[in-house]
């Protein structure tokens, strides 16, 4: 059996109650992977009275989701949409634009797709 590296892994910092969350999504992401992830976010935003969440996505290595693990997103999306309030994901295949698109359906804030990491982090710092 052939194993493929898969996961995320996540970065939060604080200041004050804005939160700036770095993921870096790699292969196909499980379910299991946001069982692992989705309470480190969920603790991470309790702890804070109305926080403003900014997020940083390398997708660069990112092959796509099971459909749970994409149902797990929605979800994550559904129900922190309104404190997001902006999502950079960077990438290098097509399909990941259109994602990034689709995903500022389900937050207040805003999603921009970039080919580069130091322009989506000038983008997310404005």
């Amino acid at each position: 059996m052939k194993y493929k590296r898969h996961g995320l892994s996540i970065g939060i910092e604080r200041i004050r109650n804005i939160l700036f969350l770095s993921l870096k999504a790699q292969g196909t992401l499980t379910h299991k992977d946001y069982q692992t992830i989705t309470p480190m976010i969920e603790s991470a935003l309790t702890e804070v009275k109305e926080p403003k969440v900014k997020v940083l996505i390398d997708g660069t290595n990112l092959e796509g989701w099971e459909a749970r693990a994409a149902w797990d997103d929605f979800k994550i999306g559904l129900k922190h949409g309104n404190e997001f309030e902006k999502v950079a994901i960077y990438g290098n295949k097509k399909w990941q634009e259109t994602a990034a698109k689709m995903g500022s359906w389900f937050i207040s804030g805003e999603t921009k797709y970039f080919e580069n990491e130091n322009d989506a982090i000038t983008w997310l710092n404005e």
